[in-house]
């Protein structure tokens, strides 16, 4: 197909929105992955209603998922979008604020705009577009609904099943403007629906093929788009990888490297699901997975499973987390491995189960009874979960502790290309496994002098027999005991053993110089967006550098020589300023500022950038 008035970006932004049931999270899957293909780097984040099942046509229903692609790498999904497809009144009315100022397009369904859909949007008048003073952006209306019966008119499906294919209608419009090919859609439908159901296969495919025809042929769109392929990606080979799924590998490789089987014992919950369902699929890697009847049973089979010599695994959410905290002082206690995976989202209680947060982590940190500390690590993006699962299976199994890593439902759900690593690149796994009993007999909680660590003894193992549970141990044999003086020696070798990972784990690094007048400080899913208010900040000659953090406790060794040198430091995280409290408590020698967010939302560039510069102004 011909492409007239073709104009090349840099990047673009797109959002893709309509009802929970329109289809905007595989409209949106597909063209991330057809972009991907095409060598652009891609950040994507799907945007799912809390409730289930909210009323059709309302705000609370709208589901959304925004792509942004371009010639280099991306690391966040984009502030704005330069094209909003609005599948409803509703779902225009809750994106019309990500629209970039006056040179967006808009493709709206005209045939959802009638007045029933716009009354039960919410709209105060029946004129969508002059309520939101949207004239002056390029609006395209075609008769999504209409044109897609039209085509399937003579396929035989329920009325409800042809409306259904609208989605792949938007979806080869937005091809056919950004010069996208449809192979890798066609090819998914085929794959995915022929076996299951030939005729949607045919109509979806069809349908594509009609959004892409009417994009080309009504000149409705002024201009086509391209973006060039990603130039400065280093070579290798890539696929398109969410948080989930990267953190569920990750765990399959730390078992891989330290040959002990993973176990993972879990109950499901919003959106960590995916990380257990991920594992669950990999019984030809020796994964076993088992789905318990509620939060406590999950840790619970897992620590069992430690003990029998698995890397055990557990999977939650914030209100899961709450629930396995007196078993997660079990695995202190009996100073057994375990990775707790933690994805958080928006609370308390139930809050916003499909909405990204950062308040769990004066939970991760505090939240067990009796002092009860364990290594506690954050990742950053959907790819980096694969290396910090990885490491949260070493460390947990090298220096016998619990691991909580940290994700949220951003990362967790948002997508980035991942080149595929050699496991060359990553070390070795030594558990302290001991398989025969020393000179002396078997001490349970003799400790290896630099990591004060236990051995790990596996049950049937001849001659190192012994007996674990919640009461105190005794320093040495891992008897009960209430001796004072024990318990003060346990509590402190149990903090120390934590402490003393910090020598095992990266130096504290800085994000541009190593010193100037704001220093930026985060933490776990907020890099990418901190990382480019950061660059751009610096490309306006601003002395600003970035701080952020993925080893939580202990916190790694360099912070207070990279503190020292910066006039002001800000703490950005999205809760009310869990992390800079622990910054205040660890180095109080230094003034914090903070810029909180507690929307159920990231940060965007815009709005970190314009808080560092008020701070300069200032």
């Amino acid at each position: 197909m011909k492409h007239e008035n073709r104009v090349e970006l840099n990047d673009v932004v797109i959002r893709f929105s309509g009802d929970s049931g329109d289809g905007m999270q595989l409209t949106g899957t597909l063209f991330s992955d057809t972009s991907a293909l095409l060598g652009n780097g891609i950040s994507t984040f799907p945007d799912y209603p809390s409730e289930i099942r909210a009323p059709q046509g309302t705000v609370a229903g709208v589901s959304g998922f925004q792509v942004h692609f371009g010639n280099d790498k991306v690391i966040t999904p984009g502030d704005y979008c330069d094209v909003l497809v609005a599948m409803n009144p509703a779902a225009l009315k809750s994106n019309a604020c990500w629209l970039k100022q006056g040179t967006a397009t808009i493709i709206i369904d005209s045939n959802s705009f009638n007045e029933k859909s716009v009354v039960k949007a919410g709209f105060k008048s029946l004129d969508p577009i002059k309520e939101l003073n949207l004239e002056g952006y390029n609006i395209v209306s075609p008769d999504i609904v209409t044109m897609t019966k039209e085509v399937l008119k003579d396929f035989d499906l329920d009325p409800k099943s042809i409306v259904r294919c609208k989605n792949m209608f938007a979806l080869g419009m937005c091809f056919f403007m950004f010069d996208r090919p449809m192979e890798h859609a066609l090819n998914y439908i085929e794959n995915r629906l022929s076996k299951k159901n030939p005729l949607i296969a045919s109509a979806n495919k069809l349908v594509l093929k009609a959004g892409y025809n009417y994009a080309s042929n009504t000149h409705e769109l002024a201009n086509t788009y391209t973006v060039l392929p990603a130039k400065n990606l280093p070579k290798g080979r890539y696929r398109s990888i969410n948080g989930n799924q990267a953190t569920a590998w990750g765990l399959i490789a730390a078992s891989e490297k330290s040959g002990r089987p993973l176990f993972c014992g879990s109950y499901p919950i919003t959106p960590a699901t995916s990380i257990f369902e991920e594992l669950a699929k990999r019984k030809d890697l020796g994964v076993k997975s088992l789905q318990a009847e509620d939060e406590i049973a999950g840790i619970c089979t897992s620590i069992g499973a430690s003990f029998a010599g698995n890397l055990a695994v557990t999977t939650t959410s914030g209100p899961g987390l709450s629930l396995k905290s007196e078993a997660i002082g079990l695995a202190v206690m009996t100073e057994l491995p375990l990775v707790i995976i933690n994805v958080q989202r928006g609370g308390p209680s139930t809050g916003l189960p499909t909405k990204t947060e950062q308040s769990d982590l004066n939970q991760a940190l505090w939240g067990r009874n009796g002092e009860c500390p364990l290594v506690v690590i954050a990742a950053s993006s959907p790819s980096d979960c694969f290396h910090y699962a990885f490491w949260s299976g070493k460390i947990a199994m090298e220096h016998m502790t619990p691991v909580l890593l940290l994700s949220d439902g951003f990362i967790a759900n948002g997508s980035e290309p991942w080149k595929i690593p050699s496991m060359s690149e990553y070390p070795k796994i030594i558990p302290p496994i001991i398989l025969e009993s020393p000179e002396g007999g078997f001490m349970p909680y003799a400790r290896d002098a630099h990591k004060l660590a236990r051995k790990w003894a596996i049950p049937g193992t001849k001659g190192v027999e012994h007996r674990v549970g919640g009461l105190e141990k005794d320093f040495l044999t891992g008897a009960v005991s209430h001796d004072p003086l024990n318990h003060q020696r346990m509590v402190d070798i149990r903090a120390e053993k934590v402490l003393r990972v910090k020598d095992f784990i990266p130096k504290q690094e800085v994000i541009g110089a190593d010193s100037g007048d704001i220093l930026v400080i985060g933490w776990g899913g907020t890099k990418g967006h901190l990382q480019s208010a950061v660059n751009e900040l610096q490309s306006e000659s601003h002395e600003v550098s970035l701080c952020h953090f993925n080893y939580i406790n202990p916190l790694p060794n360099g912070v207070e020589e990279i503190f020292s040198k910066f006039k002001q430091l800000i703490v950005c995280e999205l809760n009310s300023g869990q992390f800079a409290n622990y910054l205040r408590m660890i180095y109080p020698q230094y003034t914090y500022l903070q810029y909180n967010k507690t929307q159920g939302l990231p940060f965007t560039i815009t709005e970190i950038k314009d808080k560092v510069v008020s701070l300069l102004d200032n």
